[in-house]
């Protein structure tokens, strides 16, 4: 058996496997990218992408519902899941173009589809073949953790890797788990029709508390069911599911689990390169390389935050660390994470209560999203605008609730990356009708209350008397 050599091999093609193997090829590495499954990673194919577009489809839906109060009069909309499908797949398809494996081959990337397992720390299995590589990347990403529910092996039931194929509405649906992927598509079938149901102790469990309360608030009015339980079991129910908790019965046409994720490690053989993991991911140092020195592993394989863009930074981290002199870290303090319900929930860095825990003695400031100019004229009344500081105005973390708050909140990630103050984003003009210029004024208020206490504060206002 022949044994191809390769600079670099790189075990999975999401955000990981693609953006590392795209800046090595540039290096002039010889890269081969292995993939079990289908190039683009959950992102593509059953993640952001499809999510991301089933979002909007509900979006459009709701206006439709709710234009009325705009003065515009509408006939309700009616739903075909069928042509949602489409959409959805149309989208995919457009995004998948550009890393199919003959495009990704034109750049100088070799590709081998099939699942790959390790020889030893240099040489790996895939099929038939062997190849050996000087450097190796793990990126193989997570899979949807399946909770031990009694009874949950007995019903039919979806996760996010099947509920974007679905191609029907269901009159009932039930969604196990208070999540991101969960709340989503909880969300986006309730506003095309489903009348759904959510079982979790709480929504947005890692968020602000009253960025979940805005969510709960909001959801309960788009007419969705909220139990506040753990579901604890599952059942047929004649041509339906009944899901139960201590104190809750539901029926319904469509189980969504959503409970979570577990890196993807199954069939690798990380002992034969001598790499340590556990149920909980891959271990890695901080420039991401594993207990083998040769071997880097990124992404959600790690066990740590599940963000494709997270991913995606930290391929070019270990691409980088395995080819080029010296290292970057593979971690960050500034990672940005949002959930694109309706309204959206941006955040980025300390939430209060881990400032608080970690004695950074934080003070904050919180805006109602209708102090923003902008938002009052996109009839955008749920949300808040939050940051938390020190007393010298350094920027701990942010929480922004709204229409916009993905694209709003880049503006803090930015200033954190760079070190800057609370009073530097005051004293930037902002464009003004933006939800940006509310972060301005906000910051303005905090600067100036900083400014006006003690003794700066007593020297501020003589300073003033005598100007005057």
């Amino acid at each position: 058996m022949s044994t191809e050599t390769y600079d670099l091999a790189i075990l999975g093609a999401g955000s990981v496997g693609l953006i590392a193997a795209d800046f090595a090829v540039k290096l002039g590495a010889r890269v081969v990218m292995i993939e079990r499954d289908r190039i683009g990673g959950d992102c593509t194919w059953s993640g952001c992408v499809p999510s991301k577009s089933l979002v909007k489809v509900a979006r459009v839906a709701h206006q439709f519902r709710t234009a009325s109060a705009l003065g515009i009069q509408s006939q309700p909309p009616v739903v075909d899941m069928l042509q949602v499908r489409e959409y959805l797949r149309s989208t995919i398809r457009q995004i998948y173009q550009g890393t199919t494996p003959e495009a990704l081959r034109q750049k100088g990337i070799d590709i081998l589809l099939g699942p790959a397992s390790f020889v030893d720390p240099h040489t790996l299995s895939v099929g038939t073949q062997r190849i050996s590589a000087k450097k190796i990347l793990i990126a193989t990403g997570a899979e949807p953790l399946i909770p031990s529910l009694s009874g949950l092996s007995e019903v039919p039931y979806s996760t996010y890797r099947q509920i974007f194929e679905n191609d029907h509405l269901p009159a009932a649906m039930v969604v196990i788990g208070g999540g991101p992927v969960g709340l989503e598509i909880a969300q986006a079938y309730q506003r095309l029709g489903a009348q759904v149901t959510i079982f979790a102790e709480r929504l947005l469990p890692k968020e602000e508390p009253d960025a979940s309360e805005i969510i709960a608030r909001v959801f309960e009015r788009d007419g969705l069911h909220l139990v506040p339980e753990r579901a604890l079991s599952v059942e047929r129910s004649g041509h339906r599911i009944a899901v139960h908790s201590a104190g809750q019965h539901v029926d319904c046409d469509l189980l969504l689990v959503a409970a979570g994720r577990k890196p993807t490690l199954d069939g690798l053989n990380l002992e034969a390169a001598g790499v340590n993991y556990s149920a909980k991911g891959i271990e890695v140092n901080d420039r991401l390389q594993t207990s083998t020195s040769t071997i880097y592993a990124a992404g959600d394989v790690l066990g740590g935050d599940q963000f494709s863009h997270l991913a995606g930074w930290q391929g070019f981290q270990a691409a980088r660390n395995a080819l080029l002199p010296g290292s970057n870290s593979g971690f960050s303090q500034v990672m940005p994470r949002i959930t694109f319900t309706d309204p959206e929930v941006a955040q980025v860095g300390l939430t209060f209560a881990q400032a608080l825990a970690a004695n950074r003695n934080p003070v904050v400031s919180t805006w109602p999203i209708t102090r923003i100019d902008r938002a009052v004229c996109d009839n955008d009344s749920d949300g808040l605008l939050k940051i938390i500081a020190t007393a010298s105005g350094t920027i701990l973390g942010a929480t922004i609730v709204g229409h916009r708050a993905g694209e709003a909140l880049m503006e803090i990630v930015m200033a954190m990356q760079h070190n800057l103050k609370v009073s530097d984003l005051a004293s930037i003009i902002h464009p003004y009708p933006t939800y940006n210029s509310g972060i301005q004024l906000l910051a303005t208020e905090m600067a100036v209350e900083q400014s006006l206490t003690g003794l700066s504060g007593s020297l501020l206002r003589t300073a003033s008397r005598l100007a005057r």
